[in-house]
């Protein structure tokens, strides 16, 4: 019984994110509404902010989603679309920015970080040997550390 329970409990999970795309938002044309689909699921939600429109149920979600497929309609681009998205909501209601002069540090800076820690690493690995060197004690120190301990001659 358990298990039956679990199982309607996952498959119940599968169909939430179905439900935010309601019946009368579809659009009749099959071919535009996977259109409609593919550019929702590019699309941030700018409430929930981590979610794209297309699994949203908040109320702005569904107004941007009537809003692409209004533009589809219209004849619009699936680029068309996204340039009025990003001119009217700024680039953040793209789930994925685009590589631009603007967004270069957005891109680049991850990248960096990991090649300045891997050369930071590899610089302190190279040196680890020469200061454990360093660190050695030389014939006159060891007597002199003998003679502190009192393990010399007494």
């Amino acid at each position: 019984m358990r298990r039956v329970a679990a199982l309607v409990f996952l498959l119940a999970l599968h169909i939430v994110p179905a439900l935010a795309v309601t019946p009368d938002e579809m659009l009749k044309d099959p071919a535009l509404e996977a259109r409609a689909r593919a550019l929702s699921k590019q699309l941030r939600c700018m409430v929930c902010q981590n979610e794209t429109i297309d699994d949203s149920d908040a109320p702005l979600a569904h107004d941007i989603r009537v809003l692409v497929r209004d533009r589809l309609t219209r004849g619009d681009s699936d680029k068309q679309v996204i340039d009025f998205l990003v001119s009217r909501y700024g680039e953040f209601i793209l789930l994925r920015p685009r590589f631009e002069w603007r967004t270069a540090v957005l891109w680049g800076v991850a990248p960096g970080v990991l090649v300045i820690g891997a050369v930071t690493l590899f610089v302190i690995w190279r040196r680890r040997p020469a200061a454990a060197e360093a660190a050695g004690l030389d014939e006159a120190e060891r007597r002199k550390l003998a003679d502190y301990l009192g393990s010399g001659d007494s």
